[in-house]
């Protein structure tokens, strides 16, 4: 999975996270660009909503993925089915939730014929394709996270992790796992740390367009003003 965050729809986000001095502290302890639109991938510095020390919402950035010492890789994503249980995730889920304001998502699922004629054993032995997916009807898709601060080069830094669940609706037909997508209403009562993430899970969104994705080549002269 990755991200796409269009620089145009959320220059406002972009431009205010920007400017932060942890953003700067970030990009200097992880060797991380700080441009943060385009295309995102793991252990990027994307910008993220998070309660701030009042508890009400406010963006910061925040690098893509948890460290663990069993992984070589950063962890990503967590299955929302054992969020509340696991080790890991579970002190996160009760306290520390934050959401990922993105363009669409991306995913690499079997491509949906019109005339599926051929069985499963076929259908899965056809090349992957790369999809773009997002919110039906809204050009910004909310994914739910958790995030946790870890130690790197002598700082605390704020890590996400991506929350998924099992495909429903049209994503179904090319994957079996999606992110936990919320309502834009719903944003603001799942960071609340004294919030109940149990019922905002269950109305999560599943009404979901997709399109083979398009290979996006950033123009030189394309930025976003500090």
């Amino acid at each position: 999975m990755s991200l796409r965050i269009e620089p145009k729809e959320m220059a406002e986000i972009l431009i205010k996270v920007r400017k932060m001095a942890l953003a700067h502290d970030m990009s200097l302890k992880l060797g991380k660009s700080l441009i943060m639109y385009g295309d995102l991938y793991p252990a990027d510095i994307a910008p993220v909503l998070a309660p701030n020390k009042y508890g009400n919402m406010a963006i910061f950035p925040m690098a893509w993925g948890f460290t663990h010492q069993a992984s070589p890789k950063p962890l990503v994503n967590c299955r929302v089915e054992t969020a509340d249980t696991k080790v890991l995730w579970k002190d996160s889920w009760y306290r520390r939730r934050c959401v990922i304001p993105a363009s669409w998502y991306y995913e690499w699922g079997y491509p949906v014929y019109e005339d599926d004629s051929c069985s499963m054993k076929e259908h899965r032995n056809t090349k992957k394709a790369k999809f773009a997916i997002q919110t039906e009807g809204s050009d910004r898709t909310y994914i739910a996270g958790l995030y946790r601060y870890e130690e790197h080069s002598g700082m605390q830094l704020p890590m996400f992790s991506i929350l998924t669940r099992e495909a429903a609706g049209s994503v179904k037909d090319i994957h079996d796992r999606m992110p936990l997508i919320l309502n834009k209403n719903d944003v603001k009562e799942w960071i609340r740390p004294d919030g109940n993430p149990c019922i905002i899970a269950e109305k999560a969104l599943t009404n979901m367009v997709f399109e083979k994705a398009v290979e996006y080549y950033k123009s030189p002269t394309e930025f976003i003003a500090m």
